[in-house]
């Protein structure tokens, strides 16, 4: 039997959740595992991980994250903006892993993987706030601050927002182009509707969690499962009867507070041998 797994959200510059990375492995030598972003912070610690998944699994599906988007103070590798993502998309070009920039693959027949990369755009505001610029000082007068505002740049576009509705308007073109009949996987880093992030602590960090240009993918196309992190808020919900999972192992802090043991790969697809 073959499986189509996902994690997101692996953060390996904690010594714990590179341990659970360590650890991962298939249930057979043809399961899929799907990656959603924020491996890691550090160029080499990214590359040490799809490296080393990679060889594990038959095939690596990763999209990105805001954290491996990060030019970190600490990092020797000093790309920015869209140049680290390209370099990021060379790296697992060459692993064999599939990015959003390489054509969708099939798995066993049934489902199209699409892994997206869509980013955010501020439009995820709490309620009252009339603009970006209203909603990002309520978020600061309440202490919110998102770390992507320091470290996330995102040349040569000259806003993040700007980036986002470029990446939205190339990936809608894209998955215009599904093959009919085949119901699709989409992977994408932050969730692709608002709701999910109603439960957050903190409101405001919502602003940096998605936009609602993507708000009805789940319905346009024929989509059978939305994956996701971001929020480190690992759980299922249903959208318009379509199945969202949050598939974030998350820090330390968080995993320990859960239930069962961390690391565990969510099942998203399975196919009788």
């Amino acid at each position: 039997m073959s499986a189509l797994l996902a994690i997101s959200d692996l953060h390996i510059g904690h010594a714990e959740n590179r341990e659970i990375v360590e650890a991962l492995k298939p249930g057979s030598a043809a399961d899929w595992l799907l990656i959603a972003g924020d491996v890691a912070e550090l160029m080499a610690d990214v590359e040490w991980a799809l490296r080393l998944l990679s060889r594990r699994f038959a095939k690596v599906v990763w999209t990105p994250g805001n954290h491996e988007l990060w030019t970190h103070p600490s990092d020797p590798f000093r790309l920015r903006g869209a140049e680290r993502y390209d370099h990021l998309v060379r790296f697992c070009r060459e692993l064999g892993v599939v990015t959003p920039e390489d054509p969708y693959p099939v798995w066993e027949e049934s489902l199209v993987v699409a892994p997206l990369f869509s980013l955010y755009d501020y439009t995820f505001r709490v309620p009252g706030a009339r603009s970006r610029a209203e909603a990002l000082s309520q978020a600061y007068e309440r202490g919110v601050i998102c770390t992507d505002e320091m470290l996330l740049h995102p040349d040569p576009y000259p806003s993040r927002q700007a980036w986002c509705a470029a990446r939205v308007e190339e990936t809608e073109r894209r998955l215009n182009d599904l093959p009919a009949g085949l119901p699709a996987v989409l992977v994408n880093h932050w969730p692709l509707v608002r709701g999910p992030t109603d439960i957050l602590r903190y409101p405001d960090f919502a602003l940096w969690c998605g936009t609602e240009r993507t708000g009805d993918w789940h319905v346009r196309f024929n989509v059978h499962t939305v994956v996701y992190g971001h929020l480190h808020i690992p759980r299922t919900t249903w959208h318009n009867g379509v199945r969202f999972e949050e598939v974030s192992l998350g820090y330390p802090r968080e995993w320990r507070r859960r239930r069962g043991a961390p690391g565990l790969l969510r099942p998203i697809g399975r196919q009788k041998a």
